[in-house]
Protein backbone atom coordinates (compact mmCIF):
# COMPACT_ATOMS: atom_id res chain seq x y z
CA UNK A 1 0.00 0.00 0.00
CA UNK A 2 1.09 3.43 -1.01
CA UNK A 3 1.39 6.03 1.57
CA UNK A 4 -1.44 8.68 1.51
CA UNK A 5 -1.15 12.21 2.35
CA UNK A 6 0.57 14.05 5.25
CA UNK A 7 3.52 11.16 6.76
CA UNK A 8 3.36 11.19 10.91
CA UNK A 9 6.67 12.20 12.64
CA UNK A 10 7.85 12.99 16.00
CA UNK A 11 8.81 16.59 16.75
CA UNK A 12 12.34 14.89 17.88
CA UNK A 13 13.17 13.48 14.94
CA UNK A 14 12.58 16.55 12.53
CA UNK A 15 14.15 19.08 15.36
CA UNK A 16 16.75 16.58 17.20
CA UNK A 17 18.27 19.90 18.77
CA UNK A 18 14.96 21.42 19.55
CA UNK A 19 13.92 24.92 17.78
CA UNK A 20 12.77 28.30 17.82
CA UNK A 21 9.59 30.39 17.23
CA UNK A 22 9.94 33.92 15.33
CA UNK A 23 6.66 34.42 15.21
CA UNK A 24 3.26 33.55 14.10
CA UNK A 25 1.28 34.66 11.50
CA UNK A 26 -2.19 33.92 9.35
CA UNK A 27 -1.63 32.33 6.10
CA UNK A 28 -3.61 33.80 3.43
CA UNK A 29 -4.97 32.33 -0.06
CA UNK A 30 -2.91 34.39 -2.61
CA UNK A 31 -5.51 34.07 -4.92
CA UNK A 32 -8.34 34.53 -2.97
CA UNK A 33 -7.24 36.86 -0.70
CA UNK A 34 -8.77 35.28 2.23
CA UNK A 35 -7.70 33.20 4.83
CA UNK A 36 -6.13 29.48 4.11
CA UNK A 37 -8.19 26.87 5.55
CA UNK A 38 -6.92 23.16 6.01
CA UNK A 39 -8.98 20.61 4.45
CA UNK A 40 -9.58 18.11 6.67
CA UNK A 41 -10.26 19.67 9.33
CA UNK A 42 -11.65 23.13 7.73
CA UNK A 43 -9.91 25.29 10.60
CA UNK A 44 -8.10 28.62 9.75
CA UNK A 45 -4.25 27.90 9.35
CA UNK A 46 -1.21 29.53 10.77
CA UNK A 47 2.51 29.35 10.13
CA UNK A 48 4.84 29.81 13.14
CA UNK A 49 8.64 30.84 11.40
CA UNK A 50 11.19 28.45 13.30
CA UNK A 51 14.70 28.43 13.62
CA UNK A 52 16.24 25.29 14.10
CA UNK A 53 18.60 24.93 16.91
CA UNK A 54 20.25 22.03 15.23
CA UNK A 55 24.24 23.45 14.61
CA UNK A 56 24.56 21.27 11.28
CA UNK A 57 21.29 22.93 9.79
CA UNK A 58 22.30 24.89 6.71
CA UNK A 59 20.62 27.77 3.91
CA UNK A 60 16.97 26.95 4.10
CA UNK A 61 16.72 24.45 6.30
CA UNK A 62 17.96 26.41 8.77
CA UNK A 63 14.57 28.54 9.10
CA UNK A 64 11.34 26.92 8.40
CA UNK A 65 7.64 27.33 8.59
CA UNK A 66 5.08 24.85 10.08
CA UNK A 67 1.98 25.23 9.83
CA UNK A 68 -0.75 24.51 12.47
CA UNK A 69 -4.67 24.86 11.80
CA UNK A 70 -6.29 25.80 14.91
CA UNK A 71 -9.68 27.71 15.43
CA UNK A 72 -7.15 31.26 16.97
CA UNK A 73 -3.98 32.03 16.26
CA UNK A 74 -1.68 29.68 18.41
CA UNK A 75 0.12 31.46 21.70
CA UNK A 76 3.93 31.30 21.91
CA UNK A 77 5.35 30.61 24.58
CA UNK A 78 7.17 33.30 26.49
CA UNK A 79 10.45 34.29 25.67
CA UNK A 80 13.68 33.72 27.22
CA UNK A 81 15.04 36.66 29.30
CA UNK A 82 17.92 38.37 26.52
CA UNK A 83 17.18 36.25 23.47
CA UNK A 84 15.37 37.48 20.42
CA UNK A 85 13.18 34.03 20.14
CA UNK A 86 10.90 31.61 21.97
CA UNK A 87 12.04 27.51 22.36
CA UNK A 88 8.43 25.91 21.23
CA UNK A 89 7.88 22.08 20.25
CA UNK A 90 5.06 20.95 18.08
CA UNK A 91 3.02 18.14 18.82
CA UNK A 92 1.23 15.69 16.45
CA UNK A 93 3.65 16.67 13.36
CA UNK A 94 3.56 15.66 9.95
CA UNK A 95 5.68 15.96 6.97
CA UNK A 96 3.81 16.15 3.31
CA UNK A 97 6.48 16.18 0.79
CA UNK A 98 6.12 17.93 -2.89
CA UNK A 99 7.86 18.65 -5.98
CA UNK A 100 8.82 22.39 -5.97
CA UNK A 101 8.86 23.20 -9.23
CA UNK A 102 9.88 27.33 -8.85
CA UNK A 103 13.24 27.24 -9.35
CA UNK A 104 15.29 26.09 -12.55
CA UNK A 105 14.79 22.45 -12.09
CA UNK A 106 12.19 20.53 -9.86
CA UNK A 107 13.02 19.43 -6.42
CA UNK A 108 11.77 17.43 -3.50
CA UNK A 109 10.61 20.22 -0.79
CA UNK A 110 8.36 18.92 2.28
CA UNK A 111 5.77 20.83 4.19
CA UNK A 112 5.67 20.33 8.12
CA UNK A 113 2.28 20.42 9.76
CA UNK A 114 1.74 19.97 13.48
CA UNK A 115 -1.72 20.16 15.65
CA UNK A 116 -0.36 22.66 18.62
CA UNK A 117 2.42 24.33 19.76
CA UNK A 118 3.54 23.81 23.48
CA UNK A 119 6.12 25.24 25.71
CA UNK A 120 9.49 22.93 25.72
CA UNK A 121 7.96 19.63 28.10
CA UNK A 122 5.16 21.59 28.94
CA UNK A 123 1.46 21.50 28.23
CA UNK A 124 0.01 23.21 25.38
CA UNK A 125 0.84 26.88 24.93
CA UNK A 126 -2.70 28.37 24.44
CA UNK A 127 -4.16 30.66 22.73
CA UNK A 128 -4.15 34.56 21.73
CA UNK A 129 -7.65 35.33 21.89
CA UNK A 130 -9.74 36.65 24.68
CA UNK A 131 -12.91 34.50 23.32
CA UNK A 132 -10.52 31.43 23.26
CA UNK A 133 -9.52 32.03 26.60
CA UNK A 134 -12.75 32.15 28.18
CA UNK A 135 -14.00 28.77 26.40
CA UNK A 136 -11.32 27.30 27.60
CA UNK A 137 -12.07 28.35 31.07
CA UNK A 138 -15.63 27.33 30.78
CA UNK A 139 -14.19 23.61 29.67
CA UNK A 140 -12.10 23.00 32.60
Amino acid sequence: MAIQGAIPVEFGTVFPAGCYALGVEAITDFETKRPQTDRDSGLPLWAVDVIDADPEARGKAKSVKVKVAAEHCPVLPDEVPGLPFRPVEFEAMSVMPYVDDNGRRPRVAYSLRAKAVKTPGGGSAGRRSPAASGAKDAAA
